[in-house]
């Protein structure tokens, strides 16, 4: 099982500087895959967790392409109905070029109300829209991770996705759809909050705890065929963003007792 790394592309704290640090910490420690998220219009819904600066991840990851050597890059997620259909498969298709093979699109229907009508983009047809552009996509050459912790989105990765992108759950919960569904793969995003002492709350998501409880969720997840795991270092605080050595410590942490334990 491979692990990834959600990397907040937005904030007071993100500038260029950091992201290319961002990245080499990343590549560094001897993750597979770095991804980040997905705004084209900063709506004060969309702010109160992802303020600006927000760097748009097709622009950001290609540029990240060029820093890396061996790091996949992806999208967790990119919000479909925001592009037509053919932008998206050309943008998507050339970055995978560019970067030699090292694309994950990660994908989703979107949330933020007021960035939809901002784009003039019907909210309530965000669902259609997506299904409409993966269905444009179907002969794509990299591969589709279709978030979503709907039964909606879960359906909607059996039927287009190489892999179901849970973003943010128990353990219990995924193991529960992954047992009841015939999923094309199975690589989540989980949150990445190590604690002094241990996490007892019954609905503790997947990576809250200590490292311990972590590293078993990682075995857990392993065992459920996780392909990769993501891990989310972000906790909807932008101020988060100017001590991302925080959260390098935490990924430090991780991928030195998971590379000695796997």
């Amino acid at each position: 099982m491979k692990l990834g790394v959600n990397v907040p592309n937005f904030g007071p704290g993100t500038d260029p500087g950091v992201l290319r640090e961002w990245a080499r910490v990343v590549e560094g420690l001897g993750f597979d895959l770095l991804m980040m998220s997905d705004h084209v219009t900063i709506t004060p819904d969309v702010a109160e967790r992802y303020p600006e600066p927000f760097y748009e991840p097709f622009t950001t990851l290609s540029w990240l392409a060029g820093v890396t050597t061996t790091l996949r890059l992806g999208t967790t997620v990119l919000v479909l109905p925001y592009r037509h259909p053919l932008l998206v498969s050309r943008m998507a298709t050339n970055l995978a070029q560019l970067s030699g093979g090292r694309f994950v699109l990660g994908v989703g229907i979107g949330w933020a109300r007021q960035e939809f009508e901002a784009l003039g983009v019907p909210f309530a047809e965000r669902g259609r829209l997506t299904d409409d552009c993966l269905d444009a996509l179907r002969e794509a050459e990299y591969p589709i991770w279709v978030g979503g912790n709907s039964d909606a989105g879960i359906r909607r990765a059996v039927r287009y996705g190489h892999a179901w992108h849970p973003l943010r759950g128990t353990l219990s919960w995924m193991r529960t759809v992954v047992k009841g569904h015939s999923l094309p793969g199975f690589a989540p995003r989980i949150a990445l909050r190590p604690t002094a002492a241990p996490a007892t709350d019954g609905e503790r998501l997947a990576g809250v705890g200590t490292l311990e409880q972590i590293l078993d969720d990682l075995d857990q997840l392993r065992l459920l065929g996780a392909e990769t795991v993501v891990l989310d270092p972000y906790h909807a605080d932008p101020e988060e963003t100017r001590r991302p050595q925080e959260a390098w410590q935490a990924l430090t942490a991780v991928a030195t007792h998971w590379k000695a334990r796997s």
